[in-house]
């Protein structure tokens, strides 16, 4: 199974859409996160779509069409039930550690980004922390922050 979500993102061709589009390694599994992140409590809205398509045009400097090609394709690759451990090991891997951080407050933003943060999505960020390497007070800065930039309070 993994080999075939690896060929999705190097096959040469692409989608029809976005021929020609070439996403490194680390934008696709940030966007295969926040993606999984956003689709944790099985509804994935208009609000989770923007701010997960926000925040790879920042961390990514993409223009709005090629983010909103790299979510669509980290939907998709959600939709063949993915596995978070190799995505972030690639995170884990090509950044540095404060990066990492930096990872998991956005993904903190796409996962209170409905205005309330469900078990599976609870869950899943405990898990993403271990993966990650970031320790529980590093966590808990980077929920306070993304809050804060939500104007939500925890």
């Amino acid at each position: 199974m993994f080999d075939k979500i690896k060929a999705i993102f190097t096959d040469p061709a692409g989608p029809a859409r976005g021929e020609g589009i070439r996403f490194d390694p680390l934008q696709h599994a940030v966007a295969a996160l926040l993606v999984e992140a956003a689709r944790m409590d099985d509804h994935f809205d208009a609000d989770e779509h923007a701010t997960v398509a926000r925040h790879l045009r920042e961390r990514f400097e993409l223009d709005e069409a090629t983010a909103e090609h790299l979510v669509e394709t980290a939907e998709a690759e959600a939709d063949r039930a993915v596995e978070v451990y190799s995505f972030t090991r690639t995170v884990k891997d090509n950044v540095d550690h404060d990066e990492r951080v930096a990872i998991l407050q956005m993904l903190w933003e796409v996962a209170y980004s409905d205005g309330e943060l469900h078990d599976y999505e609870a869950n899943l960020m405990r898990r993403l922390t271990g993966l990650l390497h970031v320790s529980d007070q590093e966590n808990g800065q980077a929920r306070k922050a993304a809050l804060a930039r939500l104007g939500l309070t925890g």
